[in-house]
């Protein structure tokens, strides 16, 4: 997955994606949970909720903020237990680019 799944609404609306960022940036900051592990878990979420391309991007991010690719199989291992079997699609098809 290349680029911001949200970029189109940025073009439309970019006042909304300053807030967006300002939210972001306020969320997965490190505090008493470091920000991989909050990325993991809207990984899970976004898996849980069939969002293939969030579990793309939050993937990527995780991997950049330190995360192993052992830790996001066990995120999407949270989400299907949790979810059910469609989470492991909608994972599958959003970490293409993480499993090689």
């Amino acid at each position: 997955m290349a680029g911001n799944p949200l970029e189109a609404l940025g073009k439309l609306d970019p006042a909304i994606m300053e807030h967006l960022k300002t939210e972001d940036r306020f969320v997965f900051a490190d505090g008493a949970l470091p920000g991989k592990i909050k990325l993991l878990i809207a990984l899970a979420f976004d898996a849980a909720h069939g969002a293939a391309d969030g579990v793309a991007a939050l993937a990527q991010r995780a991997v950049k903020a330190g995360a192993t690719t052992a830790e996001i199989a066990e995120a999407v291992r949270v989400a299907w237990h949790l979810a059910g079997v469609g989470s492991l699609y909608a994972a599958s098809r959003g970490l293409k680019d993480i499993a090689g």
